[in-house]
């Protein structure tokens, strides 16, 4: 792979659905979710990686899913199966444990919360690009849950709109390793410049840019 650098006034990451119904124990989710999510360390390397962009330097966004309430869907005309999924579950509601950010990933100072996404993209009906855009940003670094819907979802968004694209293959998990191995081997690599590890992300953000030279972009 070639060397990985990030410089800070262009780089954010962007974490998507912390939410305690997916990474915490009595989460909703978090039985499917578990088996990948403990195999490849999930958490903990979500935590490295928020750990060393604040480090850097690197303004830290939240992409969240909406939380349930009663009757967002009931007067909806259409509606999606993963949609249908979540009004079923009454997945993240709001005000209740599951509809809440896992502790240690709630937002700091200067942290950049978007709009919740209804379905799957973090950009898709909130103001995630134009927060970005209002602040420089033009690569993201994505992590979180869940690796074949809302992280490839917002991965291929961000791609899309013109972002340099990055994966963190070990800060993210899916209900199966099929559905891993559909995201992050078949999937994400036709969008995101880089599928790392949390080694490889951890050291590229620890290590200063090289100075870019005229003709080139990093």
């Amino acid at each position: 792979m070639t060397s990985l650098s990030y410089d800070a006034g262009i780089t954010a990451l962007v974490v998507v659905d912390p939410y305690n119904d997916f990474i915490s124990e009595g989460g909703l989710f978090w039985d499917r979710l578990k088996g990948v999510a403990e195999a490849n360390n999930c958490v903990p390397h979500m935590r490295e990686v928020i750990d060393a962009s604040r480090d850097a330097g690197v303004r830290v966004f939240y992409a969240l899913h909406h939380r349930y309430r009663p009757g967002d869907y009931e007067t909806w005309k259409y509606i999606a199966p993963i949609q249908k999924a979540t009004w079923r579950s009454k997945g993240f509601e709001y005000g209740k444990f599951g509809g809440e950010i896992r502790e240690e990933f709630e937002p700091q100072p200067g942290d950049i919360v978007a709009h919740e996404h209804w379905c799957s993209s973090g950009f898709a009906n909130t103001d995630l690009d134009q927060q970005l855009k209002a602040h420089g940003i033009h690569r993201v670094i994505i992590i979180g849950l869940v690796a074949n819907t809302c992280v490839e979802a917002t991965a291929r968004f961000a791609a899309e709109l013109g972002y340099d694209v990055t994966v963190v293959k070990d800060a993210t998990a899916s209900f199966t390793d099929d559905e891993m191995h559909a995201a992050l081997v078949v999937n994400l690599p036709r969008y995101a410049s880089a599928v790392v590890t949390t080694r490889e992300i951890v050291e590229a953000l620890s290590t200063p840019p090289a100075r870019s030279t005229p003709g080139t972009d990093r």
